[in-house]
């Protein structure tokens, strides 16, 4: 009873996902127009992959034998990802980029699908069809895809195919993994959509090992960078404080650190110093200095000397919009996406921009 407690008292949450009143089965605790999924997960070759769905709070599977052909969700399964599985989905990204005329970034959309899309949209990133058209630009996602929202699933999926065609197009995806992404893998679920605790008892399976590593998308998101750089930019979830230039930290070190180490739990974490630093506190998917009153500017100069860039993108510290601080060294790109209502993009070519949830581009 304790998830058909939750679910009801959340299920003003669930928006365009569940389209009718919470309706439940005799006797169980299936939920009438409940929609999830896919879950893949390896079959038992390497040819072979499980597709999970959930259809009206029903269980249904399928075996998928076909790399680059399309999955079909089952009939009456709502308007659920079709995703095509990218052989190519676990190679490993560079940690810099020179030359790129083209740059979008968004950070913490915590599960709001929607308004992922409409900004996207609006911004010509993506087509009416959800597909990639920003050609050879690159796109970068400075973490938070998980918790809180209600379709989370839905924002992976849709990372998972724009990754895809982004490079297909001559341009690049830079999906980096957030404290969130962090938290869901080591089977921290505190903040997780009510919703999910359904779909994780009709899978059997604990909500963190719905992207374990025998999943489609936990590989992949095992696969990414913690940080990049690009052009003179630096891009992360939370920010570089002055220990990582105290310790002569390196971009290619931490980013395979983070890949190596992120099912360990917390306890294991904290054991060795490094780790502790980088998972934890004031570590870059945490740090939030920038935004403190007295955080000393010339610090700041030090970081970007070190890192030999003219700024720093941010996530995880929330903003009203795209946000500049010292002169646009420090640009904040949580833009609130996670209330479900709005966001903004930072285009970087030429200047800064701020796409706005309507569609203008306005200098920063």
């Amino acid at each position: 009873m304790f998830i058909l407690s939750r679910l009801l008292r959340h299920c003003a949450l669930l928006g365009a996902v569940i389209s009718t009143p919470l309706a439940f089965a005799a006797g169980s605790q299936s939920i009438d127009e409940f929609y999830d999924g896919p879950y893949i997960f390896d079959g038992s070759d390497s040819t072979q992959h499980q597709v999970n769905w959930i259809c009206n709070g029903k269980l249904k599977q399928q075996v998928h034998t076909q790399l680059n052909a399309q999955i079909q969700r089952p009939d009456n399964c709502g308007q659920l990802p079709q995703p095509s599985l990218n052989p190519e989905a676990t190679q490993l990204s560079a940690d810099s980029y020179s030359g790129v005329k083209q740059i979008v970034a968004l950070s913490d959309v915590h599960g709001q699908f929607e308004v992922l899309v409409t900004l996207l949209q609006r911004h010509n990133i993506i087509d009416a069809q959800q597909n990639w058209t920003f050609g050879d630009g690159h796109m970068v996602m400075t973490g938070d895809m998980f918790d809180r929202g209600h379709q989370v699933n839905e924002v992976l999926w849709l990372m998972y195919k724009l990754d895809a065609q982004a490079t297909a197009a001559g341009g690049k995806l830079h999906l980096l993994m957030g404290n969130h992404e962090q938290m869901v893998l080591r089977g921290d679920l505190r903040y997780i959509h009510p919703r999910y605790e359904l779909s994780s008892q009709l899978l059997e399976r604990p909500y963190d090992q719905l992207y374990g590593r025998d999943t489609e998308i936990g590989q992949w998101l095992r696969s990414k960078n913690t940080l990049v750089k690009i052009n003179d930019t630096l891009f992360l979830h939370g920010g570089i404080d002055i220990e990582w230039v105290n310790r002569k930290l390196a971009l290619d070190k931490v980013n395979q650190l983070y890949r190596t180490n992120v099912d360990k739990t917390k306890a294991e974490l904290k054991q060795d110093p490094l780790l502790s630093y980088l998972f934890f506190g004031n570590g870059p998917t945490w740090f939030r200095g920038y935004f403190d009153e007295d955080y000393s500017q010339q610090e700041l100069e030090r970081i970007l000397a070190y890192f030999e860039v003219s700024r720093v993108a941010v996530g995880h510290t929330s903003q009203e919009r795209v946000l500049g601080r010292f002169n646009n060294k420090v640009i904040a790109i949580d833009s609130s996406i996670k209330k479900g209502k709005s966001g903004e993009l930072l285009f970087i070519d030429q200047q800064l921009w701020r796409g706005t949830f309507s569609g203008e581009k306005l200098s920063l």
